[in-house]
Order: C-alpha cells, then sequence, then structure tokens
C-alpha cells in the first residue's frame, strides 16, 4: 500500500476533459464520478486501502455474531421479502444465500453492454467495502479481481423494477461470482465463470451468511448508468452548441441575441454557458459580418436559431442537478439490513430509486428537446424558402438530386422516438413480491431508455453537424469563423464537400462517429474555450 493510504493514480493519456486513472482506490476518500467512469469505461483497476480492510473486517465480524444468536436477523437468519417470517435454520443460511443469488438471477432481453455492467460491478464494490453490509473480505477482494482481470457477467435489461435495489441484474453478477451463469472475458468472448475465475486466481466464491443479500441489494446500476450519462450529455450539450452556431451562421442569422448582457436579464447558468460557447464560436465570422449592415432587414430570427442558448440551457441545468443527485448517490451507502457504526443492524429502504428515477427521466425530456430544436435548424437549411439563399435541400442540382432531404427525415424520425422515451417511466409503479414491494421506482427502466435517447441525440446532432457543414461551404467565398471553419475541417476528413448525391447512410454515421468520440468539442477548441 502506498504510504497513508495515498492513491497510486498513475495517469495515462487524457481522454477529453478526463486524465484517465491506471488505478482507483477505494477507502481514499470520496469516490468521484471520474473514477467510475475510469472503471467502467475505460479498464482502471480498483486497489483497496487497509483501511477499507479493517472496515470489512470489523463489519463482517458483526454479521458472523448475529449468525450465532438465536435472534432473527433479516437475510442471515430469515427469508427474504414476503418469505422474511421464515426462520432459516444454520445448516440451511449457506443454501438460503445461493437460492437467493440463483432465483433472483431471473434477467431477460437484451444483454446489457459492457461498461454498464461494469459501473455495476464497481458501485456495488464499493459498498461493499464500506463494511457496512457485512461481506467477508475474500468475497470483496473477489469482486475487485473480477473487475481488474476483465470478467464481465452477463446482465440482461429486463429483471429489475429499481426497488430493493437493482435485484436481477445485480444477482447475475454475484451468480457468475459464484462460478455459475454466464461471462465474457476481457475481450468480450463468452467464458465459463467458474473457469474464468480460477484462472484468475479469484475462487468461485462460496457465498458465506447475508453475502448474497448484500451483493444484490442496491442502486447500484442506476447510478452507474446516470453517471455515464451525465458524462455523456456533458459532450453533447458541448456539440449542441457548436452546431447550433453553425447552423445560424449558415442561414445568416444573428449573433447578437447571443450577448452576454442580454443572458444577464434572465441569470440561469447554463443558458449563460451556452450563450457564450455560441459567441466564442462565432467569433470572427466572415458570413456573419456580410449581413451586419443596415441593408439587412430581417430584424429577428426564427425560435430555434434565437432560442438555441434558452433551450440548450435549461438542459444544462437540468444536468447540473442530475449531478448533485448523482454525487449524493455515490456518497451513500445501499443495502438492507445495514450495519450501523454502533453495532446495530438495521432494516431501512434506502434501495428505494425514486431520487435516480426522477431524474433520469428529467434528463430524458432535456435531451429529447435538445434534439427537436436541432432537427428544426436542420429543416431550415434544407428549405428554400426559409434558407435566405442555399440551394434546394442543399442539392447540387435540385431535382435530379435530393441532398440532404431524407437525413432531416432520419432526424424526424429520432426525434418521434425521443418524444416517447421522453414518458417517465418513474411515474409508474407495479406491486410485487405478494404486496411487501407495493410501491417501486421503475429507476432501471428510466436509466436505459435514457441511454437510448443520448444515442439518439448523437445521432440527430450528426445530421445537424454535416447539414451545416454543407451549406457553410455553400455559403462560399464568405468564409466562416475561425472555430466553425475547424469543426468544418474536421467533418471533411471523413465527409465529403458539396456535389452530386452520394451514398448518405455512411456520411451521417461518420458525422455521428465525430460527435460521438469529441472530435467536434475538440475541433472549436482547437480555436476557443468552451463551457
Amino acid at each position: 500500500m502506498c504510504p497513508s493510504e495515498v492513491a497510486c493514480r498513475e495517469e495515462t493519456a487524457c481522454n477529453g476533459n478526463m486524465t484517465i486513472p491506471r488505478d482507483v482506490l477505494l477507502g481514499n476518500g470520496q469516490l468521484t464520478p471520474d473514477d467510475v467512469i475510469a472503471v467502467a469505461r475505460h479498464g482502471a483497476h480498483v486497489r483497496l486501502t487497509e483501511s477499507t480492510r479493517a472496515a470489512v473486517r470489523s463489519g463482517r465480524n458483526r454479521v458472523e455474531e448475529l449468525a450465532a444468536t438465536e435472534d432473527p436477523t433479516y437475510g442471515v437468519s430469515t427469508g427474504f421479502g414476503a418469505l422474511a417470517t421464515r426462520h432459516i435454520e444454520p445448516d440451511l443460511r449457506a443454501q438460503l444465500q445461493r437460492s437467493l443469488v440463483r432465483s433472483h438471477a431471473a434477467g431477460t432481453g437484451t444483454e446489457v453492454d459492457r461498461e454498464t455492467v461494469r459501473a455495476l460491478m464497481f458501485l456495488r464494490l464499493r459498498t461493499l467495502a464500506s463494511g457496512n453490509t457485512g461481506s467477508r473480505p475474500e468475497t470483496v477482494d473477489a469482486l475487485a479481481g473480477m473487475l481488474n482481470a476483465g470478467i464481465t457477467p452477463v446482465v440482461y435489461e429486463h429483471g429489475s423494477l429499481g426497488c430493493s435495489g437493482d435485484l436481477a441484474p445485480l444477482a447475475h453478477i454475484a451468480l457468475a461470482l459464484t462460478g455459475e451463469g454466464e461471462a465474457r472475458d476481457a475481450h468480450g468472448a463468452r467464458v465459463d465463470p467458474a473457469s474464468a475465475l480460477r484462472e484468475a486466481g479469484l475462487g468461485p466464491v462460496e457465498l458465506g451468511a447475508k453475502e448474497g443479500l448484500a451483493l444484490i441489494n442496491g442502486t447500484d446500476g442506476m447510478l452507474g448508468m446516470l453517471l455515464l450519462a451525465c458524462r455523456d450529455l456533458t459532450r453533447l450539450l458541448r456539440t449542441a452548441d457548436i452546431t447550433a452556431a453553425m447552423s445560424v451562421e449558415a442561414l445568416l442569422g444573428t449573433d447578437r441575441v447571443f450577448a452576454a448582457d442580454l443572458h444577464e436579464l434572465r441569470p440561469h447558468p447554463g443558458q449563460a454557458a451556452a450563450a457564450a460557447n455560441m459567441r466564442r464560436v462565432l467569433a470572427g465570422s466572415g458570413i456573419m459580418a456580410s449581413h451586419r449592415g443596415p441593408e439587412c432587414s430581417r430584424v429577428q430570427d426564427a425560435y430555434s436559431l434565437r432560442c438555441a442558448p434558452q433551450v440548450a440551457g435549461a438542459a444544462r441545468d437540468t444536468l447540473n442537478h442530475a449531478e448533485t443527485v448523482a454525487a449524493r448517490e455515490l456518497a451513500s451507502v445501499i443495502d438492507n439490513p445495514v450495519i450501523l457504526d454502533d453495532g446495530s443492524v438495521e432494516s431501512n429502504g434506502n434501495f428505494h430509486g425514486a431520487p435516480l428515477g426522477y431524474v433520469l427521466d428529467f434528463l430524458a425530456v432535456a435531451v429529447a428537446d435538445v434534439a427537436a430544436v436541432a432537427e428544426r435548424r436542420t429543416d431550415r437549411m434544407l428549405d428554400v424558402a426559409r434558407s435566405h439563399g442555399l440551394p434546394a435541400f442543399l442539392a447540387d442540382d435540385p431535382g435530379v438530386d435530393s441532398g440532404h432531404m431524407i437525413a432531416q427525415y432520419t432526424q424526424a424520425g429520432v426525434v418521434t422516438d425521443l418524444k416517447r422515451l421522453a414518458v417517465p417511466a418513474s411515474a409508474d409503479s407495479i406491486p410485487s413480491s405478494a404486496l411487501q414491494e407495493d410501491h417501486v421506482s421503475m429507476g432501471w427502466s428510466a436509466a436505459r431508455k435514457l441511454r437510448r435517447a443520448l444515442d439518439g441525440l448523437n445521432s440527430v446532432l450528426a445530421v445537424e453537424l454535416i447539414t451545416a457543414a454543407r451549406a457553410l461551404d455553400l455559403r462560399s467565398p464568405l468564409e466562416p469563423a475561425p472555430a466553425t471553419a475547424a469543426v468544418r475541417d474536421a467533418v471533411r476528413e471523413r465527409v465529403a464537400g458539396p456535389g452530386p448525391d452520394r451514398y448518405l447512410a455512411p456520411e451521417i454515421s461518420a458525422g455521428a462517429d465525430l460527435v460521438a468520440d469529441g472530435s467536434v468539442v475538440s475541433a472549436a477548441e482547437s480555436v476557443t474555450k468552451l463551457d
């Protein structure tokens, strides 16, 4: 261990705005979203401090004391959920934990992506490492070892109601830890969990008293997906400011509406940040300068241009609220029952996912609206009646060529899907476990649909990106701003400029890659800093 348990975080290459640590240390202060992203998305390894191990041993000692008494303790000497009234004899308690994990690993549907499962594993490990769950040190070490070895249990999309934690998804992870179920290795190949664990020197693990329950009773899936979504949406909102600015420029709009003094009249911080980004991106534009004189008769632009900072800003403020909720949950210990610092064991309802479900749904609303206004800007660039001199559909020979006509159809189809994904999951509930669990959060469902919504926003912004880049080229010989020119040039490295119709799907895909990998933001920031 490092002196004074200071994290030895050897830095690797910077990824966007994040420097990725090779090691994330558990037990050296509060974890950050960067820690979770590093483990989940970038494969950083996890290590435990000695103080963490001491806390785990102390919690385990308390569970073993309880297991030795005749007093009923939920999850130690009783059944679960509606079966909690059943007293379990000592010789059946190991079977109790195995049965719990096997029966709760009941997921179905599409396999969940690797980074979400790794986030799920890491966040459950964080709670086990607190010592408040009563897990054994060897079980904690085995879960950390699975992460570090790149062994990823197969988890299915359906099975969590977002209450009593993400039970089925976590149970699939716990099952793999015991050598059963399904898993993938570091290269993504299907492997037998027992063989993979043995090869990594980790087990399989034989669960002790309460450990099955401790492994599955948390909001870790909801939280993991929220943290990943917040990171992705931060990038997408910066991208939306850039593509909006490119559209305003291409449509001969005015940048006066983005002035700081106007936005100070309505002091929403997200709005101010979005407007500032658009001002910076448009600074020095020859296209904008070309129509600033008294001969320009246009008094104000359409809402999709003029109100871009208000929409993107509201999304930013929503994101800020979601990040606050995520930070609180990241500081939480979620288990039931939980071992308190005085050694008492108490049942509680902290596993209820309502705080996460609400903000996951709120973000989906914001995502749908940011996409909707981007689609409206794209449509204006394609409409000869509203594009102020651009050719119809930006086609090379309108009528013979269709240009980007159907790219906007694609946008519209995605936006329609996003509106459906904005319908809140957390407003729903369905009773389960013989009415013992009679109100649930549906937070896992809210998280899954938000992940799909972010993919949709990425596609919508990609279409606006390649359309605006084409429109800027068609304004030649007028020169775009240095920042928008840099973005346009980045697009041109993968997508050809204006010309006769071509196979369009690969160009949209290339634009989506530029948005997703941060190239759009990086290109703009090669000229100016963005908020």
